[in-house]
């Protein structure tokens, strides 16, 4: 009866690890923690900017090389214990994407570290990349990271799931080696795809189905769909995370549309009285923006008064005769303003 709860219950756990005296929790789960051994902590971000509690024991590690993969290009890390900030050296990286610091944590304290761009918190007109459905064509994708890359206006990468065709571990590698060729980040949810893997694996690799997270005065929200439903713990947290953004601009990204616009391919939430349930929801906290995956094409339509956007155009099977092809979508948002100014095609074939 509640086919996405198990993966709701995983949402809670990521972000959390022990080890050699230090218990580390990465709040809301904004981060997954990869590996941690010999005072080294590895993170693979989900967001923008996220926090992270340390809470040392008497006697425990105190030098720690923090790394994090699918890092914005120009994070820096901060941390403190209460209001005194620590010193925090900076380590070259292989990549853009990836950051490293060495910082030392005292024993027997509790630190904070933020990991996240100068001004990261402060409202600004920003552009980012919406994507998703790349499935099989993952040995190509590279096409759409370069095209992206060609935009330096384009933060991050908004993906509204279905990464790999089968959610294995050999894909969810590969989708995480060909994304080295991305100068930014990609925080994504997943899709149905990742589900027909009869053990699935997705919040290992890049974290929660659910989430929530803030940048430069502009709320995001992406809710796990890929059973064509929302478990009812993952709607809590929506009627939370829409009362914080409800002044705010929000846009909200899942994978399957509440609703289809055109009624074919199976495209939209398994139950109709579910979908205007929470498309009420959406219109009562003044959503400015839906953003959704799972169709292989793009459309362009209004659910409850919100603007709604369908582009599965990562390179799975496209529909038939539909002309568009592989694609993005470049979104250009006003938080000063309160508004999504401009919600751009931008075609890679």
């Amino acid at each position: 009866m509640r086919p996405a709860e198990e993966r709701a219950l995983k949402d809670l756990e990521v972000g959390r690890v022990e080890a050699s005296g230090v218990a580390f929790t990465v709040e809301d789960g904004l981060a997954v923690v990869r590996q941690v051994e010999a005072g080294t902590l590895t993170l693979w971000g989900s967001a923008p900017a996220f926090h992270v509690r340390a809470v040392s024991s008497a006697g425990a590690n105190e030098t720690w090389t923090v790394v994090v993969r699918n890092a914005m290009p120009d994070a820096e890390l901060t941390v403190k214990v209460g209001d005194e900030p620590l010193l925090v050296d900076a380590l070259p990286g292989p990549l853009p994407t990836v950051k490293r610091w060495q910082v030392r944590l005292p024993a027997g304290a509790e630190a904070r570290l933020t990991v996240a761009p100068p001004l990261w918190d402060q409202p600004r007109p920003f552009r980012f990349a919406a994507l998703a459905d790349v499935q099989e064509a993952l040995p190509r994708v590279g096409d759409i990271y370069q095209r992206i890359n060609a935009d330096p206006t384009l933060r991050f990468i908004f993906f509204s799931g279905d990464l790999t065709q089968r959610g294995t571990i050999e894909q969810l590698e590969e989708f995480q080696s060909r994304l080295q060729e991305s100068r930014i980040p990609l925080f994504a949810t997943l899709g149905n795809h990742e589900l027909l893997n009869p053990d699935p694996r997705f919040h290992e690799y890049f974290g929660r189905g659910n989430l929530h997270f803030t940048f430069q005065g502009a709320h995001f929200t992406m809710i796990d769909s890929g059973n064509g439903s929302l478990d009812p713990r993952a709607e809590v947290e929506l009627d939370r995370w829409l009362e914080a953004g409800r002044d705010s601009v929000h846009i909200l990204g899942t994978h399957i549309p509440l609703v289809d616009p055109i009624g074919v391919r199976n495209g939209a939430f398994a139950s109709r009285n579910e979908a205007a349930s929470l498309l009420a929801k959406l219109a009562r906290a003044r959503l400015d923006l839906t953003l959704y995956g799972h169709v292989h094409s793009y459309y362009v339509f209004s659910n409850a008064g919100i603007p709604a956007f369908i582009s599965g155009g990562g390179g799975a099977i496209p529909e038939q005769f539909d002309g568009v092809g592989r694609h993005f979508l470049a979104v250009e948002v006003d938080p000063p303003a309160q508004s999504v100014r401009t919600v751009s095609l931008v075609r890679v074939d």
